[in-house]
Protein backbone atom coordinates (compact mmCIF):
# COMPACT_ATOMS: atom_id res chain seq x y z
CA UNK A 1 0.00 0.00 0.00
CA UNK A 2 1.04 3.27 -0.90
CA UNK A 3 0.34 6.93 0.76
CA UNK A 4 -0.73 7.98 -2.37
CA UNK A 5 -4.22 8.74 -1.16
CA UNK A 6 -7.12 9.53 -3.89
CA UNK A 7 -6.14 12.45 -6.24
CA UNK A 8 -8.81 14.13 -8.53
CA UNK A 9 -7.83 15.72 -12.03
CA UNK A 10 -9.40 17.01 -15.17
CA UNK A 11 -8.50 18.52 -18.93
CA UNK A 12 -9.76 19.43 -22.35
CA UNK A 13 -8.03 19.08 -25.43
CA UNK A 14 -8.73 19.74 -28.59
CA UNK A 15 -11.69 21.58 -30.69
CA UNK A 16 -14.96 20.88 -32.17
CA UNK A 17 -16.89 17.58 -31.98
CA UNK A 18 -13.14 15.75 -31.42
CA UNK A 19 -12.26 17.43 -28.68
CA UNK A 20 -11.86 15.54 -25.37
CA UNK A 21 -12.69 16.36 -22.27
CA UNK A 22 -11.53 13.57 -19.40
CA UNK A 23 -11.82 13.28 -15.44
CA UNK A 24 -9.77 11.42 -13.29
CA UNK A 25 -9.73 9.76 -9.73
CA UNK A 26 -6.33 7.60 -8.98
CA UNK A 27 -5.71 6.29 -5.78
CA UNK A 28 -4.34 3.78 -3.83
CA UNK A 29 -6.04 0.21 -4.63
CA UNK A 30 -7.01 0.06 -0.93
CA UNK A 31 -8.88 3.49 -0.76
CA UNK A 32 -10.46 3.74 -4.63
CA UNK A 33 -10.80 -0.29 -5.18
CA UNK A 34 -14.47 0.21 -3.95
CA UNK A 35 -15.36 2.75 -5.83
CA UNK A 36 -13.86 0.88 -9.06
CA UNK A 37 -15.52 -2.71 -8.31
CA UNK A 38 -18.58 -0.25 -7.44
CA UNK A 39 -18.61 1.14 -11.01
CA UNK A 40 -18.16 -2.07 -13.05
CA UNK A 41 -21.10 -3.85 -10.72
CA UNK A 42 -23.21 -1.11 -11.46
CA UNK A 43 -23.35 -0.20 -15.55
CA UNK A 44 -26.73 1.57 -17.08
CA UNK A 45 -27.91 1.56 -20.49
CA UNK A 46 -25.62 3.06 -22.69
CA UNK A 47 -22.98 2.72 -20.22
CA UNK A 48 -20.66 -0.11 -20.10
CA UNK A 49 -17.52 1.26 -17.67
CA UNK A 50 -14.48 -1.15 -18.60
CA UNK A 51 -10.82 -1.79 -17.78
CA UNK A 52 -8.63 0.63 -19.85
CA UNK A 53 -6.43 -1.68 -22.46
CA UNK A 54 -3.36 -1.48 -24.86
CA UNK A 55 -4.48 -4.51 -26.62
CA UNK A 56 -7.07 -7.04 -25.73
CA UNK A 57 -5.68 -8.44 -22.65
CA UNK A 58 -3.14 -6.26 -21.93
CA UNK A 59 -4.94 -3.64 -19.18
CA UNK A 60 -2.70 -0.16 -18.29
CA UNK A 61 -1.11 0.31 -15.42
CA UNK A 62 -2.49 1.86 -12.73
CA UNK A 63 -5.67 -0.40 -13.95
CA UNK A 64 -8.23 2.26 -15.23
CA UNK A 65 -11.68 2.04 -15.43
CA UNK A 66 -12.84 3.87 -18.65
CA UNK A 67 -16.43 5.44 -17.83
CA UNK A 68 -18.28 6.74 -21.03
CA UNK A 69 -20.32 10.46 -19.99
CA UNK A 70 -21.98 10.28 -22.55
CA UNK A 71 -24.51 7.54 -23.53
CA UNK A 72 -23.63 5.96 -26.51
CA UNK A 73 -25.91 7.46 -29.57
CA UNK A 74 -25.56 5.10 -32.25
CA UNK A 75 -22.58 2.36 -33.48
CA UNK A 76 -20.55 5.05 -34.91
CA UNK A 77 -19.95 6.82 -31.29
CA UNK A 78 -20.04 3.69 -29.78
CA UNK A 79 -16.89 2.54 -31.55
CA UNK A 80 -15.14 6.14 -31.49
CA UNK A 81 -15.94 5.97 -27.48
CA UNK A 82 -14.90 2.01 -27.08
CA UNK A 83 -12.14 2.12 -29.92
CA UNK A 84 -10.55 5.81 -30.25
CA UNK A 85 -11.27 7.47 -27.13
CA UNK A 86 -10.65 3.78 -25.27
CA UNK A 87 -6.80 3.59 -27.14
CA UNK A 88 -6.31 7.61 -26.39
CA UNK A 89 -7.23 7.07 -22.61
CA UNK A 90 -4.98 3.83 -22.59
CA UNK A 91 -1.91 5.29 -24.48
CA UNK A 92 -2.06 8.96 -22.88
CA UNK A 93 -2.26 6.44 -19.13
CA UNK A 94 0.96 4.87 -20.11
CA UNK A 95 2.19 8.25 -21.12
CA UNK A 96 1.67 9.43 -17.65
CA UNK A 97 3.63 6.27 -15.75
CA UNK A 98 6.52 6.74 -18.79
CA UNK A 99 6.86 10.26 -17.94
CA UNK A 100 7.07 10.05 -14.36
CA UNK A 101 3.78 11.62 -12.92
CA UNK A 102 3.09 8.61 -11.49
CA UNK A 103 6.16 7.02 -10.65
CA UNK A 104 6.40 3.53 -12.27
CA UNK A 105 6.91 1.58 -8.68
CA UNK A 106 3.44 2.67 -7.34
CA UNK A 107 1.67 2.35 -10.48
CA UNK A 108 0.98 -1.62 -9.27
CA UNK A 109 -0.86 -0.48 -6.20
CA UNK A 110 -2.94 2.70 -7.78
CA UNK A 111 -6.05 2.37 -9.65
CA UNK A 112 -7.40 5.26 -11.69
CA UNK A 113 -11.15 6.07 -13.01
CA UNK A 114 -11.08 8.20 -15.93
CA UNK A 115 -14.68 9.63 -17.15
CA UNK A 116 -14.17 10.60 -21.28
CA UNK A 117 -16.77 12.82 -22.80
CA UNK A 118 -17.34 12.01 -26.59
CA UNK A 119 -19.22 13.84 -28.75
CA UNK A 120 -21.82 12.13 -30.30
CA UNK A 121 -20.86 14.20 -33.32
CA UNK A 122 -17.37 13.48 -33.66
CA UNK A 123 -16.85 12.05 -36.66
CA UNK A 124 -12.75 11.62 -37.15
CA UNK A 125 -11.20 8.56 -34.98
CA UNK A 126 -7.46 9.44 -35.19
CA UNK A 127 -8.20 13.17 -33.67
CA UNK A 128 -10.68 11.64 -30.83
CA UNK A 129 -7.29 9.21 -30.24
CA UNK A 130 -4.93 12.32 -30.20
CA UNK A 131 -7.37 14.60 -27.91
CA UNK A 132 -7.63 12.18 -25.38
CA UNK A 133 -3.92 11.37 -25.17
CA UNK A 134 -3.44 14.79 -24.66
CA UNK A 135 -6.33 15.20 -22.25
CA UNK A 136 -5.49 11.74 -20.43
CA UNK A 137 -1.87 13.36 -20.09
CA UNK A 138 -2.93 16.60 -18.72
CA UNK A 139 -5.88 15.14 -16.19
CA UNK A 140 -3.15 12.63 -14.23
CA UNK A 141 -0.72 15.68 -14.41
CA UNK A 142 -3.44 17.90 -12.29
CA UNK A 143 -4.50 15.36 -10.15
CA UNK A 144 -0.95 14.19 -9.34
CA UNK A 145 0.18 17.81 -8.77
CA UNK A 146 -3.08 18.57 -7.04
CA UNK A 147 -3.37 21.53 -9.63
CA UNK A 148 -4.88 23.94 -10.02
CA UNK A 149 -4.18 25.75 -6.99
CA UNK A 150 -7.26 27.60 -5.33
CA UNK A 151 -5.17 31.06 -5.81
CA UNK A 152 -5.05 30.02 -9.44
CA UNK A 153 -8.60 29.51 -9.56
CA UNK A 154 -9.44 32.74 -7.75
CA UNK A 155 -7.32 34.82 -10.61
CA UNK A 156 -8.98 33.11 -13.33
CA UNK A 157 -12.55 33.63 -12.12
CA UNK A 158 -12.84 36.81 -14.42
CA UNK A 159 -12.04 34.90 -17.10
CA UNK A 160 -15.21 32.29 -16.60
CA UNK A 161 -16.46 30.53 -20.04
CA UNK A 162 -16.55 26.84 -21.73
CA UNK A 163 -17.52 26.07 -25.14
CA UNK A 164 -20.65 26.12 -24.24
CA UNK A 165 -21.37 29.42 -22.27
CA UNK A 166 -19.10 32.53 -21.78
CA UNK A 167 -19.60 34.37 -18.17
CA UNK A 168 -17.02 37.14 -19.20
CA UNK A 169 -18.70 40.13 -20.01
CA UNK A 170 -21.22 39.52 -16.93
CA UNK A 171 -18.28 39.26 -15.02
CA UNK A 172 -16.69 41.91 -16.23
CA UNK A 173 -19.89 44.46 -15.94
CA UNK A 174 -20.89 43.04 -12.41
CA UNK A 175 -18.16 41.19 -10.67
CA UNK A 176 -19.29 39.49 -7.27
CA UNK A 177 -22.87 39.26 -8.09
CA UNK A 178 -24.01 36.00 -8.48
Amino acid sequence: MTTFGIRIGEAYAGDGAEAAHVNVVIGDVSVLGPSFAQAIANQGPGHAPFVTVLRPSLPVRPLTLFVNKATIADERHGNLTWGAAQAGVAVGMTDAVAIGSIAADMADDLVAIAAVWVNPEAEDAEKVFRNNVVSTRRAVAAAVNNKPLVGDVLQARPDCHNPFFDARSFLAADPMTP
